[in-house]
């Protein structure tokens, strides 16, 4: 079997975790689940060379600089960088990866993860990743399905079929379902054969661009001609912007994943989580003997429950509160119950309609 190529799209902006998180600076460049970002997390969860080849990084402009210093202070050397001219969500970006995994490697492998998801079980992924080689190798497009602890109304399900061969946890997939209400997430944890859809894929590059093709022709000929005129500068490959803009715009999950042909699900339990929101945070964090999380200079009397995060130079002091999110950073201040926290997105919205200034 050919090296995988890993493909790591570090778009978005992470608007659920301002006021850390922003435009300039999003989630996965900051190291909010440990010493190192998230993105670095990534990178390094597929640096085994024997492995992995080098990574294939999609970002947009605004983010390189990041993307290279996180390379760097990772000890990578050998990573593309594909610079995207503009959003076009998932699909596209990662056509651009395939067609550049597929021109240096027919056979090429890639192995597509977002940038901002923690895994605390780096070992249980790679062996699902091994687990469904065969059938990848075969012609499978493999997508990763997360055992789910609770009935969760965010995130999509997979639900899973036949296994592929006897004996192997890799089964087909019976269907995507979108994000459900709470009483059917209840009953698919219930019925069991259910997983997250967590957005990672294993497939070969041709395989991937041929079913791109099949049911997406204008957003593959816009990609295709996006990079057969693209310029490099060092590590970084830009793809022509006019060609790429006439790219429709729409998630792997939607252009691809839902119509094609011959998917499996490997299910695979990483502690997983696509850090979601400030309540994710509370969850992945350490905690004192009253369940609050705390970060910085920060002074808890009589609280419980609570995730305070105080960057440098900030200062937080709580007494008798309960259950909120309370971060200090630069010249913000953020306060919402935990319950609400997904709330925050608003916020953000509402600052970009301010007037400059």
């Amino acid at each position: 079997m050919s090296i995988i190529v890993p493909v790591i799209l570090s778009g978005g902006s992470g608007t659920r975790l301002w006021p850390v998180s922003t435009g300039a600076a999003p989630k996965q460049f900051q190291p909010l689940t440990g010493d190192t970002s998230m993105f670095r997390q990534t990178v390094e969860r597929a640096s085994d060379r024997a492995r992995f080849a080098a990574p294939l990084i999609v970002c947009g402009p605004a983010h390189v600089a990041h993307v290279e210093a996180d390379l760097a202070a990772a000890g990578i050397d050998d990573a593309r960088i594909v610079v995207e001219p503009g959003a076009r969500n998932t699909a596209p970006a990662i056509a651009l990866a395939a067609e550049l995994a597929r021109t240096a490697d027919p056979a090429a492998t890639i192995l597509v993860m977002p940038a901002d998801h923690v895994m605390t079980k780096v070992d249980a992924f790679l062996r699902a990743i091994e687990a469904a080689r065969p059938a990848v190798a075969a012609g499978a497009l493999a997508t990763f399905g997360i055992a789910p602890s609770h009935p969760e109304t965010g995130y999509g399900y997979i639900a899973a079929g036949e296994p592929v061969a006897d004996g192997s946890p890799v089964c087909t997939v019976r269907r995507f379902v979108e994000k459900p209400p709470r009483d059917h997430a209840e009953a698919m944890l219930a019925e069991g054969g259910h997983y997250w859809n967590a957005g990672i894929f294993l497939m070969r590059a041709d395989r991937f661009l041929l079913e791109l093709e099949r049911q997406q022709p204008a957003m593959a000929s816009a990609c295709n001609a996006a990079m057969a005129g693209a310029h490099s500068d060092g590590a970084r490959l830009h793809p022509d912007a006019d060609a790429f803009l006439a790219s429709p715009s729409d998630s792997i999950d939607y252009a691809v994943m839902e119509g094609a042909q011959d998917v499996v699900v490997a299910p695979v339990d990483p502690g997983w989580s696509d850090v979601g929101g400030w309540a994710a945070l509370h969850e992945l964090g350490a905690k004192d003997a009253s369940g609050n999380v705390r970060i910085g200079d920060v002074i808890v009397l009589d609280a419980n429950g609570n995730y305070l995060h105080a960057a440098p130079g900030k200062r937080i002091a709580v007494v008798g509160v309960s259950d909120l999110v309370i971060v200090a950073h630069g010249d913000d201040l953020l306060i919402v119950p935990r319950e609400r926290a997904q709330e925050v997105k608003a916020i953000v919205e509402q600052l970009a309609k301010r007037p400059p200034g």
